[in-house]
Protein backbone atom coordinates (compact mmCIF):
# COMPACT_ATOMS: atom_id res chain seq x y z
CA UNK A 1 0.00 0.00 0.00
CA UNK A 2 2.91 1.92 0.92
CA UNK A 3 4.69 1.81 -2.37
CA UNK A 4 1.28 2.72 -4.31
CA UNK A 5 1.09 5.77 -2.77
CA UNK A 6 4.81 6.85 -3.29
CA UNK A 7 4.08 6.15 -6.30
CA UNK A 8 0.77 7.88 -6.53
CA UNK A 9 3.20 10.97 -5.48
CA UNK A 10 5.59 10.71 -7.99
CA UNK A 11 3.17 10.32 -10.60
CA UNK A 12 1.51 13.62 -9.20
CA UNK A 13 4.69 15.95 -8.94
CA UNK A 14 5.59 14.71 -12.46
CA UNK A 15 2.30 15.89 -13.76
CA UNK A 16 2.29 18.89 -11.91
CA UNK A 17 5.76 19.72 -13.64
CA UNK A 18 4.56 19.29 -17.05
CA UNK A 19 1.53 20.98 -16.60
CA UNK A 20 3.85 24.03 -14.77
CA UNK A 21 5.64 24.34 -17.70
CA UNK A 22 2.94 24.42 -20.37
CA UNK A 23 1.44 27.16 -17.82
CA UNK A 24 4.81 28.87 -17.96
CA UNK A 25 5.03 28.83 -21.66
CA UNK A 26 1.75 30.15 -22.64
CA UNK A 27 2.20 32.73 -19.89
CA UNK A 28 5.56 34.06 -21.91
CA UNK A 29 4.03 33.28 -25.29
CA UNK A 30 1.14 35.65 -25.30
CA UNK A 31 0.93 35.64 -29.33
CA UNK A 32 3.48 34.65 -31.98
CA UNK A 33 6.94 37.06 -31.72
CA UNK A 34 7.81 38.23 -35.62
CA UNK A 35 11.59 37.41 -36.71
CA UNK A 36 13.11 37.17 -39.79
CA UNK A 37 14.91 34.66 -41.06
CA UNK A 38 18.23 36.53 -40.94
CA UNK A 39 17.72 37.23 -37.54
CA UNK A 40 17.12 33.38 -36.79
CA UNK A 41 20.50 32.98 -38.21
CA UNK A 42 22.61 35.20 -36.09
CA UNK A 43 20.98 34.78 -32.74
CA UNK A 44 18.80 32.35 -30.13
CA UNK A 45 15.06 33.11 -30.86
CA UNK A 46 13.58 35.40 -28.72
CA UNK A 47 10.50 33.02 -27.84
CA UNK A 48 9.10 29.57 -28.19
CA UNK A 49 6.09 30.77 -30.29
CA UNK A 50 7.61 32.60 -33.47
CA UNK A 51 6.25 34.24 -36.71
CA UNK A 52 9.02 33.81 -39.57
CA UNK A 53 9.47 35.87 -42.68
CA UNK A 54 11.55 36.28 -45.12
CA UNK A 55 12.27 32.74 -45.92
CA UNK A 56 12.21 30.25 -48.25
CA UNK A 57 12.10 26.67 -48.07
CA UNK A 58 13.41 23.82 -50.21
CA UNK A 59 11.20 20.94 -51.07
CA UNK A 60 13.77 19.22 -52.48
CA UNK A 61 15.67 18.69 -49.55
CA UNK A 62 12.53 18.01 -47.56
CA UNK A 63 12.31 14.84 -45.82
CA UNK A 64 9.28 12.60 -44.61
CA UNK A 65 8.89 11.89 -40.94
CA UNK A 66 7.48 8.40 -41.83
CA UNK A 67 9.44 7.12 -44.59
CA UNK A 68 6.68 6.00 -45.90
CA UNK A 69 4.04 6.56 -48.47
CA UNK A 70 1.83 7.20 -45.91
CA UNK A 71 2.91 10.62 -45.19
CA UNK A 72 2.38 12.04 -41.05
CA UNK A 73 4.67 15.46 -41.61
CA UNK A 74 7.91 16.63 -43.48
CA UNK A 75 10.94 18.30 -41.98
CA UNK A 76 11.50 21.09 -44.86
CA UNK A 77 14.60 23.56 -44.58
CA UNK A 78 13.55 27.30 -44.73
CA UNK A 79 16.41 29.12 -45.52
CA UNK A 80 17.68 32.84 -46.12
CA UNK A 81 18.51 32.30 -49.99
CA UNK A 82 17.22 29.49 -52.20
CA UNK A 83 21.15 28.70 -53.01
CA UNK A 84 21.76 28.25 -49.29
CA UNK A 85 23.44 24.96 -48.27
CA UNK A 86 23.98 24.89 -44.62
CA UNK A 87 20.43 24.18 -42.65
CA UNK A 88 20.13 26.72 -39.83
CA UNK A 89 16.03 26.27 -39.77
CA UNK A 90 13.83 23.49 -40.04
CA UNK A 91 10.40 23.27 -40.56
CA UNK A 92 8.00 20.16 -38.96
CA UNK A 93 5.06 20.87 -41.20
CA UNK A 94 1.73 19.14 -41.69
CA UNK A 95 0.33 21.04 -44.97
CA UNK A 96 -1.55 19.05 -46.86
CA UNK A 97 -0.45 20.75 -50.27
CA UNK A 98 3.28 20.22 -49.40
CA UNK A 99 2.33 16.47 -48.08
CA UNK A 100 0.46 15.73 -51.70
CA UNK A 101 3.35 17.57 -53.85
CA UNK A 102 5.97 15.65 -52.17
CA UNK A 103 4.06 12.21 -52.83
CA UNK A 104 3.39 13.11 -56.50
CA UNK A 105 7.10 13.81 -56.80
CA UNK A 106 8.70 11.28 -55.06
CA UNK A 107 6.63 8.29 -55.25
CA UNK A 108 4.30 8.95 -58.41
CA UNK A 109 5.94 11.28 -61.05
CA UNK A 110 8.15 8.15 -62.53
CA UNK A 111 9.87 9.79 -65.16
CA UNK A 112 11.86 12.87 -65.40
CA UNK A 113 9.43 14.55 -68.01
CA UNK A 114 6.83 14.45 -65.19
CA UNK A 115 8.91 15.13 -62.41
CA UNK A 116 10.12 18.27 -64.46
CA UNK A 117 6.08 19.28 -65.27
CA UNK A 118 5.42 18.93 -61.94
CA UNK A 119 8.47 21.19 -60.31
CA UNK A 120 7.26 23.75 -62.66
CA UNK A 121 3.54 23.57 -62.12
CA UNK A 122 4.59 24.13 -58.27
CA UNK A 123 7.81 25.84 -58.73
CA UNK A 124 6.73 28.68 -55.56
CA UNK A 125 6.52 25.29 -53.48
CA UNK A 126 9.84 23.67 -54.23
CA UNK A 127 12.11 26.98 -53.55
CA UNK A 128 9.69 29.42 -53.23
CA UNK A 129 9.84 32.42 -50.39
CA UNK A 130 7.41 31.50 -47.67
CA UNK A 131 6.73 32.92 -43.89
CA UNK A 132 6.28 30.29 -40.62
CA UNK A 133 4.13 30.63 -37.86
CA UNK A 134 4.82 27.92 -34.85
CA UNK A 135 6.29 26.43 -31.87
CA UNK A 136 10.08 25.72 -31.00
CA UNK A 137 10.58 22.60 -29.11
CA UNK A 138 10.36 23.11 -25.48
CA UNK A 139 9.18 20.77 -22.56
CA UNK A 140 10.17 17.36 -22.07
CA UNK A 141 7.73 15.75 -24.78
CA UNK A 142 8.75 18.03 -27.45
CA UNK A 143 12.43 18.34 -27.06
CA UNK A 144 11.94 14.22 -26.88
CA UNK A 145 10.40 14.45 -30.38
CA UNK A 146 13.30 17.24 -30.94
CA UNK A 147 16.07 14.78 -31.07
CA UNK A 148 14.14 12.18 -32.60
CA UNK A 149 13.58 14.23 -35.86
CA UNK A 150 17.35 15.94 -35.86
CA UNK A 151 18.72 12.54 -35.88
CA UNK A 152 16.27 11.67 -38.78
CA UNK A 153 17.50 14.74 -40.85
CA UNK A 154 21.36 13.97 -39.86
CA UNK A 155 20.70 10.21 -40.84
CA UNK A 156 19.77 11.82 -44.70
CA UNK A 157 23.03 13.37 -45.03
CA UNK A 158 21.28 17.03 -44.05
CA UNK A 159 24.10 19.51 -43.83
CA UNK A 160 22.54 21.15 -40.09
CA UNK A 161 23.99 24.13 -38.53
CA UNK A 162 25.39 23.36 -34.96
CA UNK A 163 22.23 25.39 -33.34
CA UNK A 164 19.52 24.06 -35.22
CA UNK A 165 15.96 25.75 -34.73
CA UNK A 166 13.11 23.29 -35.12
CA UNK A 167 10.23 25.00 -35.61
CA UNK A 168 6.64 23.03 -35.35
CA UNK A 169 4.85 25.29 -37.67
CA UNK A 170 1.10 25.77 -36.51
CA UNK A 171 1.61 24.39 -33.12
CA UNK A 172 0.51 27.23 -30.69
CA UNK A 173 1.01 26.84 -26.55
CA UNK A 174 -0.41 24.10 -25.32
CA UNK A 175 -2.99 26.05 -22.30
CA UNK A 176 -5.53 23.38 -21.89
CA UNK A 177 -3.39 20.81 -21.62
CA UNK A 178 -1.02 22.22 -18.98
CA UNK A 179 -3.98 23.58 -17.39
CA UNK A 180 -5.43 19.79 -17.31
CA UNK A 181 -2.12 17.96 -15.81
CA UNK A 182 -1.67 20.79 -13.02
CA UNK A 183 -5.41 20.05 -12.09
CA UNK A 184 -5.00 16.39 -12.21
CA UNK A 185 -1.77 16.70 -9.99
CA UNK A 186 -3.74 18.75 -7.58
CA UNK A 187 -5.94 16.38 -7.10
CA UNK A 188 -3.82 13.67 -6.88
CA UNK A 189 -1.05 15.48 -3.89
CA UNK A 190 -4.58 16.02 -1.77
CA UNK A 191 -5.91 12.85 -2.31
CA UNK A 192 -2.58 11.42 -1.00
CA UNK A 193 -2.06 13.85 1.97
CA UNK A 194 -5.53 13.28 2.78
CA UNK A 195 -5.38 9.50 2.95
CA UNK A 196 -1.81 10.19 5.05
CA UNK A 197 -3.72 12.09 7.45
CA UNK A 198 -6.18 9.17 7.63
CA UNK A 199 -3.93 6.52 8.29
CA UNK A 200 -1.67 8.34 10.70
CA UNK A 201 -5.40 8.98 12.61
CA UNK A 202 -6.14 5.48 12.66
CA UNK A 203 -2.71 4.50 13.71
CA UNK A 204 -2.85 7.05 16.68
CA UNK A 205 -6.52 5.36 17.77
CA UNK A 206 -4.89 2.22 17.67
CA UNK A 207 -2.41 2.62 19.80
CA UNK A 208 -4.49 3.73 22.35
CA UNK A 209 -6.78 1.18 21.97
CA UNK A 210 -4.22 -1.17 22.81
CA UNK A 211 -2.50 0.92 25.68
Amino acid sequence: MKRFRFTLLAVCLVLLFLGGNDLLISWQNPSPVHVTIAELETAPPPREWVYITDGHQDLDRAISTSGTIELDALLVPLLKNPEQQRIHVLVETHRTELLDIFREYHFFADTLPAKKALREKHQNDFKGSRNVTGMLASGLVAKGNREKLLKLAQQTGMDLDNNIILVSENKTPNTWRGMFFFFIGILGLSKFFLKASHDNTVEKISRRSAS
